[in-house]
């Protein structure tokens, strides 16, 4: 693992604090294009009454509002946790290079986890991946916010 990626991915987990501190589940994603980070998203399903708003659909918004563009080819997304099947599927539709992630999902991870839609044979696009960047961190967060949860 290389010491960028673990840079980009302590900016996810800044945003995955984010969603914590708003009692949202803590993921946070952000977005590299040409060596910059263009997007950052965090989950707001509470705040907005949105099961779609997870921080890879609202960073990927927000990227391509930035750079003009629907493909975002050239990006690269690192986010907190292994994507869902609707986060997978809009990596492969925005056409973004590169994923990385922290933790696994054994429960609805689409990247290889429960499912790989984002190396789909049959879909247009393949999303190059690669897991457990900064992933005792990642998986740590989500397990405090889960058990506070409990508790309550």
């Amino acid at each position: 693992m290389g010491k960028i990626d673990e840079i980009y991915m302590s900016e996810a987990l800044k945003e995955a604090r984010k969603a914590f501190d708003e009692d949202e589940v803590p993921i946070g994603a952000v977005i590299v294009h040409k060596g910059r980070i263009v997007a950052r998203g965090h989950n707001q399903v509470e705040r907005l009454k949105d099961a779609t708003a997870h921080a890879e659909m609202l960073a990927l918004t927000s990227a391509a509002s930035y750079l003009g563009a629907k493909w975002l080819s050239g990006a690269s997304i690192y986010v907190t946790i292994e994507p869902c099947p609707m986060c997978a599927g809009a990596l492969v539709l925005a056409r973004v290079k590169n994923l990385y992630f922290g933790a696994k999902d054994p429960k609805a991870g689409a990247c290889g986890s429960v499912a790989n839609i984002v190396n789909h044979k049959k879909l247009n696009h393949r999303v190059e991946v690669k897991g457990g960047i900064s992933e005792k961190e990642c998986g740590l967060l989500l397990k405090e916010f889960f058990k506070k949860k409990r508790i309550k």
